[in-house]
């Protein structure tokens, strides 16, 4: 080839080269762009599955409420949801006697503990218990029951017997003239809920 013929070609081969060079920086830019956009995809799908699994999450959380929420009704309206009510379960015990016309009643109400914390919605519920044990003199064991369902109906705490024994009045005691021909010993657990979230 001439001088010449490489001199024309020059202009070409500039050409060709910066366009071979700009298609190959648009490719790069295509290709890295394509990338990010790969990666916005990716992150976009990952957000999108944490939102569904945040709402199912929450719509299960929302039929749970809906199943407990009768329970946690008949507890707040029986007054077992809230701080112990101890004066009201003195109260209860003296208009029992009272009514009752219980001949000897004797009783003492433990310190309150945390039996545990229950995972709730939307915070946690703790469940305390009152431990009162009683001593009665009956004439006659529905004495007994009538106690226990005065206390009941009494509310202020959910009333869980854990322990009543029965015994006869010994001889002895019948030829002295002991009215009562029954005694009884209870434990009986006061059990309260304290819901975090109605205490914040």
């Amino acid at each position: 080839m001439t001088a010449r013929e490489l001199r024309d070609l020059a202009g070409p081969a500039f050409l060709a080269l910066a366009l071979a060079a700009a298609g190959a920086l648009l490719a790069w830019r295509a290709e890295r762009t394509l990338g990010g956009a790969r990666r916005e995809l990716a992150a976009a799908r990952t957000e999108l599955a944490q939102v569904r699994t945040r709402l199912a999450r929450l719509a299960e959380d929302e039929r749970e409420v809906r199943e407990q929420l009768p329970v946690y009704r008949q507890l707040r309206e029986s007054g077992a949801v809230g701080a112990e009510r101890r004066l009201d379960w003195l109260e209860a015990i003296a208009r029992s006697r009272a009514r009752r016309g219980l001949l000897g009643l004797r009783y003492r109400i433990e310190p309150q503990i945390l039996l545990r914390s229950l995972a709730g919605k939307p915070a946690p519920v703790d469940v305390y218990a009152s431990s009162l044990h009683v001593q009665l003199a009956l004439v006659h064991e529905e004495d007994l029951q009538r106690f226990l369902a005065d206390l009941r109906e009494s509310g202020g705490a959910l009333h869980v017997p854990r322990q009543c024994e029965i015994r006869r009045a010994s001889e002895y005691e019948i030829r002295r003239g002991v009215a009562a021909r029954l005694s009884a010993e209870c434990r009986i657990d006061l059990i309260t809920f304290l819901d975090r979230a109605a205490k914040s």
